[in-house]
């Protein structure tokens, strides 16, 4: 495994020391595995703080442009397009994914910063000058985060290094831990922050007073259900979920609110306006919304160029007579596509998930010189699969100071009540509990629906499979989720991608096998562990 340098900011300063005194110009090299001593509480509060820090450099990589698409095209749901940026390649054209991948080494290298963080602060945890309570609470919040880290690693890559203890010197022999043993130690991660975090409403607030999100039970609640799942144990599953639902601290969006509410729109659209996603915004929904600010405004408030805009948006401003503009997402490159069984076949008409503020279908020239002004664009082929291709409106954005749209500052919602039900079913599916199954999913139909519901809508115990439930997913989260993480949880990437997202695509999906069920084992990783074997996985 590589040498990390500890990304958090330490408090050592050289006070009182003038130039006259050559001690000052001795130098004391520093191994990158120097540990850092947190004592007080302003260390810890601060290392904390640098998790959620880190974890938006997942979410805003922007060094390759096609990282967000990395976990959409070759999906069921996304193609890649024309304007590909490279690094999506071998995640449609799955003969080309090898060790030596560039997202299977990224994503590898930032979970295993994050777990070293979070072991930063858990050992540092006994010498530390907080109260017990303290103490507890802060080693959840870092729990959490570990925990967070090591259930995507062990969804993509299957058996991995369990490290426990932050590093404090070279280490080149780990060796892949069992699956049991890293699912246990999540476990014991999830249930701990679960007991130890606090409320979603008693969470801390600024110097202003003013809520911000950090973690709280139903976090650690949530993503415990997800882990249940994952290990086959669906009954703790859905007592996760039914502990988030009938909490009471919940509730879907079901009418408009919020900074747009005046404007035309309806009240699914409105959760994802930036001034909206956030719990102190009105969004009832949200769980865990990992913020992000104007780094105009607000020193540090974005850690890259997130590119969730270009990507997943059609790149109409190609057209002549459509000019940049607000009402439809701000400038984006349409690096993906949505998939063709997504607009084709996936929604009713009527579902409000599916309403033209959410899934844009059609365009209108909106350049007052055009002679075809107020006209709609006609389809035309070619166009249709990059300029002017159907697509989300989940992460459009426009900021007249910056028409290029070099970058975008949105909230990242990734937990919210929507998905609690979905998982909900699930494990009530799993266990044979057909119409609790089919209870949960009409919730969420009930929203989707609206008036119409039941006689649109209404699902049967006899219509709930585990095919059905992945679809209700992506009707209700597409574009939120990691659709190739959730398609690998549940085993159902191949069947799925080959048959729902046929070869009839710009970039169509080719040499997908089973074998990609798991990411490789980075290369770089394998080779720099010279003392012991760290197993790759198997067909690479």
């Amino acid at each position: 495994m590589k040498k990390y340098i500890i990304p958090i900011l330490s408090s050592v300063m050289l006070l009182g020391v003038t130039a006259c005194k050559k001690s000052f110009l001795s130098e004391t090299p520093m191994s990158s595995y120097t540990p850092v001593t947190l004592t007080d509480s302003l260390g810890i509060e601060a290392s904390l703080i640098g998790l959620y820090n880190h974890v938006s450099t997942i979410y805003t990589y922007s060094g390759r442009q096609g990282w967000v698409s990395v976990w959409q095209v070759g999906t069921d749901v996304a193609n890649a397009t024309a304007n590909q940026e490279g690094i999506e390649i071998p995640y449609y054209n799955y003969s080309l994914l090898t060790p030596a991948d560039a997202a299977a080494g990224y994503i590898w290298n930032r979970y295993y910063i994050l777990v070293n963080l979070t072991n930063t602060i858990i050992d540092n945890m006994t010498i530390a000058s907080l109260s017990q309570n303290g103490k507890n609470q802060a080693t959840a919040e870092a729990m959490f985060f570990r925990a967070y880290a090591y259930n995507n690693l062990a969804t993509l890559f299957g058996k991995v290094p369990l490290v426990q203890h932050a590093l404090t010197g070279p280490k080149t022999n780990f060796v892949r831990n069992s699956l049991d043993s890293i699912n246990n130690f999540i476990v014991s991660d999830l249930t701990f922050a679960a007991n130890n975090l606090p409320d979603i409403e008693a969470v801390k607030t600024n110097a202003k007073g003013k809520m911000y999100e950090r973690a709280n039970k139903y976090m650690a609640m949530q993503l415990l259900a997800e882990v249940y799942l994952r290990m086959g144990k669906p009954d703790l599953a859905e007592q996760q979920t039914q502990a988030i639902i009938n909490s009471g601290k919940f509730s879907l969006i079901n009418k408009r609110y919020g900074v747009v509410s005046s404007l035309p729109g309806d009240y699914y659209s409105d959760m994802f306006h930036y001034g909206n996603q956030r719990r102190s915004q009105g969004n009832t929904e949200a769980i865990w919304v990992l913020e992000q600010e104007n780094t105009a405004t607000v020193v540090g408030g974005n850690t890259g160029n997130a590119q969730q805009r270009r990507v997943w948006g059609a790149a109409y401003y190609n057209i002549k007579g459509l000019s940049i503009c607000d009402s439809l997402g701000g400038r984006s490159l349409a690096r993906l596509r949505l998939s063709n069984w997504v607009i084709y076949n996936l929604y009713n008409n009527d579902d409000i998930r599916n309403s033209p503020y959410n899934l844009r279908r059609r365009y209108y020239y909106n350049d007052p010189t055009s002679p075809n002004f107020g006209q709609q664009v006609p389809y035309n082929g070619p166009d249709t699969l990059f300029k002017t291709c159907p697509s989300i409106t989940k992460w459009g954005q426009f900021d007249p100071n910056d028409v290029f749209g070099y970058t975008m500052v949105k909230d990242f919602i990734l937990m919210r009540l929507g998905e609690t039900y979905l998982l909900q079913a699930e494990a009530q599916f799993k266990q044979g509990k057909l119409q609790d199954a089919a209870n949960s999913i009409n919730v969420l139909r009930q929203r989707a629906f609206g008036a119409n519901y039941p006689a649109e809508g209404q699902v049967q115990a006899s219509d709930i499979t585990m095919d059905f439930i992945l679809d209700e997913r992506a009707r209700e989260l597409i574009g939120e989720e990691n659709r190739r993480m959730t398609l690998m949880r549940t085993g159902t990437l191949v069947d799925r991608a080959l048959k729902l997202n046929p070869n009839d695509a710009a970039k169509p999906i080719t040499g997908l096998t089973k074998t990609n069920l798991l990411l490789p084992i980075p290369l770089s990783e394998i080779q720099l562990n010279k003392d012991a074997v760290l197993e790759q996985n198997p067909g690479y």
